[in-house]
């Protein structure tokens, strides 16, 4: 049952039985994955299924961004000195560290199947400048709702094409993004 909810079918189901206000479930089921590890990436192709490519894309987009936004204020508003107990001090300096490496780029992680919630936690925690977070957030969500909205929208004509794409997707894009930033790091 609860597999079943978590599939392409199941989850255009699921969303439209609560008609005009699927859209704000959508955000809401994107915004649980702060806590549960819910398929983002169907949840955006659903709303694609449902409202289409652009309207779909707007609205995935903003439950990205929505999302990675309240979980990196609510870690930063932790303060430091919860951040360093939850984390250690020798793991809060490397994530600070990293993360002034890195940049962007740690954020460009919500394409990857691999907890980008917590990414924006820890991003958060260890005080990311909150204006580069962000811009790289939008740089990442606003591409990623509208490309998993359309091939969710693609579904309505080729069921089998949206769930392949919508399950290969992201850990094709897992092995771009970390050999970049293998070479980043090695640089």
């Amino acid at each position: 049952p609860l597999m079943e909810t978590f599939s392409m079918e199941g989850s255009v189901s699921w969303l439209s039985q609560y008609g005009s206000w699927a859209w704000a479930m959508g955000i809401v089921l994107l915004m649980g994955d702060l806590l549960l590890p819910l398929p983002a990436t169907l949840v955006m192709s659903a709303l694609g299924y449902i409202y289409g490519p652009v309207v779909g894309g707007l609205i995935s987009a903003a439950g990205s961004f929505i999302t990675g936004s309240f979980g990196y204020w609510l870690c930063r508003l932790m303060g430091e000195k919860a951040a360093i107990k939850l984390l250690g001090e020798n793991d809060y300096k490397k994530g600070k560290k990293l993360s002034g490496k890195l940049g962007g780029w740690v954020v460009l992680s919500r394409w990857l199947p691999v907890f980008p919630e917590v990414i924006s936690c820890m991003a958060g925690m260890v005080r990311m400048n909150a204006t580069h977070f962000h811009l790289a957030l939008a740089a990442s969500a606003i591409p990623m709702g509208f490309v998993f909205a359309f091939i969710g929208s693609a579904g309505t004509e080729n069921p089998t094409l949206a769930i392949a794409l919508s399950a290969g997707l992201p850990p094709l894009i897992w092995w771009v993004t970390r050999s970049a930033l293998k070479r980043k790091l090695a640089a």
